[in-house]
C-alpha cells in the first residue's frame, strides 16, 4: 500500500496519503534509526526493497529483510509527509482558483460594457432635476437611450467590476470549501504537525490549533464569546469584513467558516516559503536542517571554497568596483553605440534596437547532406547502441536488489530497449514486439532491478563526458564553459501529482534543460508548471555532474529575477539572460549623493544599493550558498525561503546582491553587441534541442502516459539519454566528414558559426525496433566492448 504513488489533486488522494501515512507510522520505528546512515546508502536500501517482491525477500536472513523495509518505511513516510503537503498547497490553490473561474465566467456570460456613462449620468440628472416630482419610470427611463435595459446594464457593469465581484468571489469559496474539501483539508490538522521558528508566523500555529477544536462544532457559526482567536496575515485585508461580523446583538465576533478559509490560505503562503516547516517531511522539514551544520567549523574552507573572502567589507568593495568600472564605461559609450539610445520615455528610458541577422552559414546543408549520404538512413536505435557501446556507458549498472544471473551482453541490450521504450515514450511493450530476442516481461524485468533514475543519469552523464573527450578540438574549439538552460512544456495525464494546468499550453509538466554550446544536454530536471525557473537554473549549473566545468549560464527572460542574480554571484558564476522588456530596467547608484555621476544614464538609474544590508547578512548568505554548492538540499527547498511573500533578512541581502550583480550585468549588456548576439545564439541550441525532443518523444503523442511520478522522470531522463546519443554519434560522423580535405577547406567562418551535431534530417526513429549488436555503424574513433557491468 505505502508503494503507490499519490494521485492528482482531490480530496480522494488526501484521504488516501493520509491512510498511507498512517500505516507508515503504525510500525512504530525508532526516532533517528538511520541517523548515521549516508542518505546515499539509505537511499540505495530503500530502492532495493521498493524493487523486490515479498517473495524475495523473504529468502534474505532475517536482518537484511528488516533492515531493507525499515529503509523503505522511513523513507516513504517522508515522501507520503511531503506529498500531503504538496496536496495541502495545491488543493487550497485550486479551492480559489476554481472560484474566481466559476464567478468570472457567470459574469463574463451576462457582461455588458456601457458607453457613455457621463452623458447617461448627465442626462439622468438633468431629468430628475426638471421633473423632481414625477415618477423614475416617467422621468429617469425615457431619458436614457435604450431606457430601462441600459440601466440595468449599466448597474450590472459596476457590480462586476466593482467590491461586488470581490464579494462574490469570497462566497462561492466558501461554498466550495464547506461543502466539500473542509473534510480533507482539516483531516491534515490530524495527520501532520506544523511548526514555525519565527515568531510572525506564531498566531497561524496557534489558529491551526483552535480550528481543530472546534473541527466538530457542527453548524456553529461563531466561535463562542471568550474564546481567544488569534489573528494573522490571513485574517486582515480584504477578507477582513466576512472574517469579523456583528452578531444580532452588534457584538464583534469572528466567523467559523471563513476563519478557516483564511488560516488555510495563510499556511499555504507560509509553507511555500518554510517560514511553517513540517514534523517529519523532508522538502517541507525544519529549513535549519537544510544549512550544513558544521558551517561554523569549517568557515575558512567554506569561504574558500566559494572564492569569496572572509570580511564583507572586501566582498561589498568588489561589487562597487565592478559596478563602477561598468557604469563609467557605458556612460563613457554611450555617445557611440548607434543601437542604445537613453532618455526619458513614457514606455521607459532604454532604447536598443534588434540584432540584425548573422551571416548565413552556406555550406552547412550540403555538409549534413555528405552525412546522409555516407551512412544513410540511421535507426535511433543503432545511434543509442553504437554509443553505449563506444562509451561503455553501461558498464556502472548493477541491480539495485543484490545478485542477478543475467550475462553482461544480455542485459546491455534489454537496459537499451528499456531506455529507447521510455526516452521515445512508445512503451516497452511497442518496443518488445521488435526484431531481438527479448520479452516484454524480460525488459520491464530490467527495468524494475537496473534502471534507476540514478543509473539513468550517470548513463546521460557518460555519453555526455565521452563526446567532451572525443571533440576535435581543431573542429569544436577549447572546451566551453556556459550552458543554455530553458524549459520544455510537456503534456501530461492528469492523474499525476506533478501535473499541473498551464494557461498557454495545459495540462502537463515543464522539462527543464542544460545544454552546452555544443548541444550536449549535461542536465534535466522535471518541474511543475508553475514552479519559478531560478531554483532549476541554479541546481543544474551547479551540480550537472559532468566534467564540464559551468562559468556562465544563458537564460531566457525568467532568469532576470535578482534573487538569480544573488544567488548565482554568490555561487561563482555568471547569469547571462536575454532580457525583453529591457526598456523597463533599472540600473542602481553605488552611493547616495552621486546623482551627478554618468549623466548620460540618469533617466534609467534609480536608488543606491544598501550596502549595509549586505554587510550585516554576509556571513548567512554565503551559509545558503555553501548549502547549495555542498547538496546539503535541494535548491528548491533551500530557494523556498527566499519567495516575495518572504520577509526574511537573508532574502532582502541577496536581493541588494541581485540589483547590484544585475546592474553590472545590464551595463555591459547594452554596450556589447557581441554579447548580446553570443546569448542570443547559445539560446538558439535550446530551441533546436526542443525540436529534437518533439521528433525523438513521438510516441502517444508526446503525452506522458503515467500516474507515478517515478516513471515520469524515467521518460525524461531516457529521452536525455537518447539525445545525448544523437549528438555523440553526429559528432563522430561530422568528424569523419570534416576529416577530408575536401570538405574541411569548404567550412567557412560562418560555417564554423553555425556548425551543430544536433540534427536529425538522416536518423530513423520510427519503425520496428531492430537491435543487432553485431552490426555497427562505420565510425573513427575506438568501440569498447558490449557489457553493461558485472551484474554480481
Amino acid at each position: 500500500m505505502i508503494k503507490s504513488a499519490p494521485g492528482n489533486v482531490s480530496l480522494e488522494s488526501i484521504m488516501t496519503e493520509i491512510r498511507k501515512l498512517a500505516a507508515a507510522r503504525s510500525i512504530e520505528l525508532p526516532p533517528g534509526l538511520f541517523a548515521d546512515v549516508a542518505p546515499k546508502v539509505l537511499a540505495a536500501w530503500r530502492a532495493r526493497a521498493a524493487v523486490e517482491a515479498p517473495s524475495h525477500m523473504r529468502t534474505h536472513p532475517r536482518e537484511l529483510t528488516l533492515l531493507l523495509l525499515a529503509a523503505l518505511v522511513q523513507e516513504r513516510e517522508r515522501e507520503i509527509t511531503d506529498a500531503l503537503v504538496e496536496l495541502l498547497i495545491a488543493t487550497v490553490h485550486r479551492i480559489k482558483a476554481r472560484a474566481d473561474s466559476k464567478v468570472t465566467k457567470e459574469l463574463i456570460n451576462a457582461f455588458k460594457r456601457v458607453t457613455g456613462k457621463e452623458n447617461i449620468l448627465f442626462k439622468v440628472a438633468d431629468a430628475a432635476l426638471g421633473q423632481p416630482d414625477d415618477s423614475v419610470r416617467q422621468v429617469i427611463f425615457p431619458a436614457v437611450s435604450g431606457g430601462e435595459q441600459t440601466l440595468r446594464d449599466l448597474v450590472h457593469e459596476f457590480k462586476t467590476k466593482g467590491p461586488a465581484y470581490r464579494t462574490t468571489v469570497q462566497t462561492t469559496l466558501r461554498a466550495s470549501y464547506t461543502n466539500h474539501y473542509r473534510r480533507g483539508l482539516i483531516a491534515l490538522l490530524d495527520t501532520l504537525e506544523f511548526k514555525s521558528n519565527n515568531t510572525a508566523f506564531q498566531p497561524v500555529i496557534e489558529a491551526l490549533k483552535l480550528i481543530r477544536r472546534y473541527a466538530k462544532a457542527g453548524n456553529t457559526t461563531y466561535y463562542p464569546r471568550g474564546e481567544v482567536v488569534p489573528e494573522h496575515r490571513g485574517t486582515a485585508g480584504e477578507w477582513e469584513d466576512l472574517v469579523f461580523k456583528n452578531d444580532k446583538r452588534g457584538r464583534r465576533r469572528v466567523v467559523r467558516m471563513v476563519y478557516e478559509i483564511v488560516t488555510f490560505q495563510a499556511l499555504r503562503e507560509a509553507l511555500r516559503c518554510k517560514e511553517i516547516w513540517v514534523v517529519g517531511a523532508h522538502s517541507f522539514r525544519d529549513p535549519e536542517e537544510d544549512l550544513p551544520k558544521d558551517f561554523a567549523a569549517r568557515r575558512v574552507e567554506n569561504y574558500a571554497e566559494l572564492r569569496k573572502p572572509l570580511d564583507p567589507k572586501d566582498f561589498i568593495a568588489e561589487l562597487k568596483a565592478e559596478m563602477r568600472a561598468e557604469l563609467e564605461a557605458l556612460d563613457t559609450a554611450l555617445p557611440k553605440l548607434d543601437w542604445l539610445a537613453i532618455s526619458e520615455r513614457k514606455s521607459g528610458a532604454i532604447k536598443l534596437t534588434k540584432l540584425g541577422p548573422a551571416d548565413e552559414p552556406r555550406n552547412l546543408r550540403r555538409i549534413k547532406n555528405e552525412v546522409g549520404r555516407r551512412w544513410g538512413s540511421v535507426p535511433l536505435i543503432d545511434m543509442l547502441k553504437e554509443a553505449v557501446l563506444r562509451t561503455g556507458c553501461l558498464k556502472a549498472v548493477t541491480s539495485v536488489a543484490g545478485g542477478s544471473s543475467l550475462k553482461p551482453e544480455v542485459l546491455a541490450e534489454r537496459l537499451m530497449l528499456a531506455i529507447f521504450g521510455y526516452g521515445t515514450n512508445t512503451g516497452i511493450w511497442a518496443v518488445a514486439s521488435g526484431g531481438h530476442a527479448h520479452s516484454e516481461d524480460d525488459i520491464r524485468y530490467v527495468r524494475r532491478r537496473y534502471l534507476t533514475p540514478q543509473v539513468a543519469t550517470d548513463i546521460a552523464i557518460a555519453i555526455a563526458n565521452a563526446t567532451f573527450t572525443a571533440r576535435d578540438v581543431a573542429l569544436w574549439g577549447e572546451g566551453t564553459t556556459t550552458v543554455a538552460s530553458d524549459s520544455t512544456h510537456v503534456r501530461a495525464y492528469d492523474q499525476n501529482i506533478f501535473t499541473e494546468w498551464h494557461s498557454r499550453y495545459g495540462r502537463g509538466i515543464l522539462i527543464y534543460w542544460h545544454i552546452e554550446r555544443g548541444s550536449m544536454v549535461v542536465h534535466s530536471q522535471t518541474l511543475r508548471a508553475s514552479a519559478s525557473e531560478v531554483h532549476a537554473m541554479i541546481e543544474g549549473a551547479v551540480r550537472h555532474g559532468t566534467t564540464m566545468k559551468v562559468e556562465g549560464n544563458y537564460v531566457d527572460s525568467h532568469g532576470q529575477t535578482e534573487i538569480g542574480f544573488g544567488v548565482t554571484r554568490l555561487l561563482g558564476f555568471d547569469l547571462l539572460p536575454r532580457i525583453k522588456q529591457i526598456n523597463k530596467v533599472k540600473l542602481y547608484r553605488i552611493e547616495s549623493g552621486e546623482s551627478e555621476l554618468y549623466p548620460r544614464l540618469t533617466p534609467a538609474m534609480t536608488r543606491p544599493i544598501r550596502w549595509d544590508l549586505i554587510e550585516q547578512n554576509y556571513d548567512q548568505m554565503i551559509k545558503y550558498a555553501t548549502a547549495i554548492k555542498q547538496g546539503t538540499a535541494s535548491t528548491e527547498a533551500i530557494l523556498r525561503r527566499f519567495t516575495e511573500s518572504a520577509s526574511h533578512p537573508t532574502y532582502q541581502a541577496m536581493l541588494e546582491v541581485g540589483r547590484a550583480q544585475k546592474t553590472i550585468f545590464v551595463a555591459r549588456y547594452l554596450r556589447l553587441r557581441e554579447l548580446q548576439r553570443e546569448i542570443q545564439e547559445g539560446l538558439n541550441v535550446v530551441e533546436s534541442s526542443n525540436g529534437a525532443n518533439s521528433v525523438i518523444f513521438y510516441g502517444k503523442g508526446g503525452d506522458i502516459a503515467t500516474n507515478r511520478r517515478e516513471e515520469l522522470e524515467m521518460s525524461v531522463l531516457c529521452l536525455r539519454i537518447l539525445q545525448a546519443a544523437l549528438v555523440y554519434i553526429n559528432t563522430l560522423m561530422l568528424q569523419d566528414v570534416l576529416a577530408d580535405l575536401e570538405w574541411a577547406t569548404m567550412l567557412k567562418p560562418a560555417d564554423q558559426r553555425g556548425l551543430t551535431p544536433l540534427f536529425w534530417q538522416h536518423v530513423q526513429p520510427y519503425g520496428e525496433v531492430r537491435l543487432d549488436v553485431a552490426k555497427r555503424l562505420p565510425l573513427g574513433g575506438a568501440a569498447q566492448a558490449p557489457e553493461a557491468g558485472n551484474p554480481d
